[in-house]
């Protein structure tokens, strides 16, 4: 049996992932549509991705300072963003997404971390 290895691209899709999953849980507590999700998401993945150009995420995309840097481009660069569309930035919103996109951005990189150590303790 041969196993996939994940490309850098793949790595760099799950920070997209995330930061839709964001949109989409928020939204979905308000019983949003889809382009209300796309809309809310847009901001904080041109953050994303800004981050990940200038910090270059694809040389190392689970380390730790990579999914740092992806999650302070999204908040950063995002909640200005998303205060320009809207015209307004309340702070529960800004915290909010602060820690969800933290949770998310982090975590999935924590997860595959996790996941590799078991991988390789079962083959040795």
């Amino acid at each position: 049996m041969t196993t996939a290895t994940p490309t850098r691209a793949s790595w760099i899709a799950l920070d997209a992932a995330a930061v839709l999953a964001f949109a989409a849980i928020g939204r979905a507590s308000h019983t949003e549509d889809l382009a209300g999700t796309l809309l809310t998401a847009a901001p904080f993945a041109v953050g994303a991705a800004v981050a990940t150009l200038a910090a270059r995420t694809w040389r190392e995309p689970l380390a730790w300072r990579a999914g740092l840097a992806v999650w302070a481009g999204a908040v950063v660069i995002g909640l200005p963003l998303r205060a320009a569309i809207t015209g307004r930035l309340p702070l529960s919103f800004a915290i909010v997404a602060t820690v969800a996109l933290g949770v998310l951005v982090l975590g999935w990189r924590g997860v595959v971390r996790l996941l590799g150590r078991s991988v390789t303790r079962r083959h040795r």
